[in-house]
C-alpha cells in the first residue's frame, strides 16, 4: 500500500484550501464573463473582481486601487524593477540573500545600464542597518529588502528599514511573498511602497498575484504588457477572474484565521526542531527568534541533503530554494551565512503549513533520526 504524502515544503506552495476552490468554481462555468465586457453579465462578473481586490487590499491594509493584479510574485517584482527603468536614478540596493526573482532582475537593471548595491548578512541572517544607510546615495532610487527569507524564515527589521528609505527620499520594496498570510502585514506601519503578493503561498491558486503600490509614494510604472490597457493600463491582458476570486478568497480566509494558524504551527514547529535537534551534532541555520513560525533549516553534518531527500521518499521536504534546487549546487542563502559547502549541502528546510498534524511530524521526527544516522555511517 503506497504511503501517502506527508507535505513539509509549504515556503514552496501551499495545498489550494478546498473553500477557496469552491469560491473559484462557478468562474470557470457559470460566471465565465469576461471583467472588462460592457454588458450586465460581463459587469457584474466586474464587480466579483472589485471586490476580490478589496479582499487583497484589506489584508495589507492598502487601497484597493493600490493592488494591481498579476500573474504572481515573479511578475510583481519584475513590473515593479523594470517599470522605472526610465527613472533618473539609477541606483539600487539589495541583499544577497534576496529570492532569485530579485537578484536576477536586479542583474537585468544592470545591464540596462542601473549601478546595484548587494548587501551582506550576519550569521543569523540579519542586515547591518549601518551599512544600509552607508549604502545609501543620492541616486538611490529603490531599497528592496525581503520581509521573510524563503529558506531560513529569517525576519528583516522592515519598520525601521521603511523610516531609513522615508527619510532618505527612497522607495523602500520588499518582496513579503513568504510573509503575506502568515504574519500580519501593515503597509502605512511599514512604510512599505511597493510589495509583491502570490496567491500559492499562502492556500490560493497558482498563477494569480497582485503588486501593491503606494499611492502616497507617487510612483509611476512603466507598463510590461501592453495591449487593452487593463488593470489602469499596468497589465493589459484578460482578468484571470477564477484566480483574482482565489485570491481575495485565500486573504479573507487569511485575515480571519492567521493568529489561530500561528499557534498550531509553532507548536508543531517547535516539536520537529526540538526532536531532530537531539540528533548529535546538527543545528538550525539561521535566527532562531526572528524568524517565520512554519519554518525551521536545520543543518545533519554529514547527511547529504539530496540523499535524505530521497531517502525520506513519502516526505516532501527541501534543501533551499524551489527556483535554486535544479542545479544541486549548495544554497547561496546558507552560504552567505558563512555555511560550507559541505554543511549547505547537509542542510534541510522544513517548512509546515495549517494541514500539517502532530502525526506527521512523529513520523517525520522518526524517519529522519533514522536516515541521518544511515547516511553518517554510510560516510564513515
Amino acid at each position: 500500500m503506497k504511503e501517502s504524502i506527508i507535505y513539509l515544503d509549504n515556503n514552496a506552495t501551499t495545498q489550494l484550501d478546498s473553500r477557496i476552490l469552491q469560491n473559484m468554481l462557478p468562474y470557470f462555468t457559470e460566471k465565465y464573463a469576461n471583467a472588462s465586457s460592457e454588458h450586465l453579465f460581463g459587469l457584474s462578473v466586474g464587480e466579483v473582481v472589485d471586490f476580490s481586490r478589496d479582499q487583497v487590499a484589506d489584508l495589507i491594509n492598502a487601497k484597493p486601487k493600490e493592488i494591481t493584479f498579476t500573474s504572481g510574485a515573479t511578475e510583481a517584482i519584475n513590473l515593479a524593477f523594470k517599470g522605472l527603468i526610465h527613472h533618473k536614478k539609477k541606483h539600487i540596493i539589495t541583499v544577497l540573500t534576496e529570492h532569485k526573482a530579485v537578484l536576477e532582475t536586479c542583474s537585468f537593471m544592470e545591464s540596462c545600464g542601473f549601478d546595484v548595491t548587494y548587501l551582506n548578512i550576519d550569521k543569523d541572517g540579519h542586515i547591518n542597518l549601518d551599512i544600509l544607510k552607508a549604502a545609501i546615495r543620492i541616486d538611490t532610487l529603490i531599497i528592496c529588502i525581503m520581509l521573510a527569507n524563503n529558506e531560513t524564515g529569517v525576519l528583516q527589521p522592515l519598520k525601521k528599514i521603511g523610516k531609513l528609505a522615508k527619510s532618505k527620499g527612497v522607495i523602500f520594496m520588499t518582496d513579503a511573498t513568504q510573509a503575506v498570510g502568515k504574519l500580519p502585514i501593515n503597509v502605512s506601519e511599514l512604510g512599505i511602497d511597493m510589495m509583491p503578493i502570490s496567491a500559492h503561498k499562502f492556500y490560493g491558486p497558482k498563477g494569480i498575484g497582485a503588486l501593491y503600490v503606494s499611492e502616497a509614494a507617487k510612483i509611476k510604472l512603466d507598463s510590461q504588457i501592453h495591449g487593452g490597457g487593463q488593470e489602469r493600463k499596468m497589465r493589459s491582458g484578460t482578468l484571470n477572474v477564477p484566480g483574482i476570486v482565489g485570491l481575495g478568497k485565500a486573504c479573507e480566509i487569511a485575515s480571519l484565521e492567521m493568529d489561530g494558524n500561528r499557534i498550531q504551527i509553532t507548536i508543531l514547529r517547535n516539536l520537529l526542531e526540538n526532536e531532530l535537534l537531539k540528533i548529535e551534532n546538527t543545528f538550525v541555520n539561521g535566527s532562531i527568534e526572528d524568524r517565520l513560525y512554519n519554518t525551521t533549516n536545520i543543518c545533519f553534518p554529514g547527511a547529504n541533503s539530496e540523499r535524505l531527500i530521497i531517502g525520506l521518499q513519502n516526505i516532501a521536504v527541501s534543501s533551499g530554494s524551489t527556483c535554486s534546487s535544479v542545479t544541486n549546487e549548495p544554497s547561496y542563502v546558507l552560504k552567505e551565512l558563512g555555511l560550507s559547502d559541505a554543511d549547505a549541502l547537509s542542510s534541510i528546510r522544513f517548512s509546515l503549513g495549517k494541514f500539517t498534524t502532530k502525526e506527521e511530524i512523529n513520523i517525520v521526527i522518526e524517519k529522519v533520526t533514522k536516515l541521518v544516522a544511515i547516511l553518517r555511517q554510510d560516510n564513515c
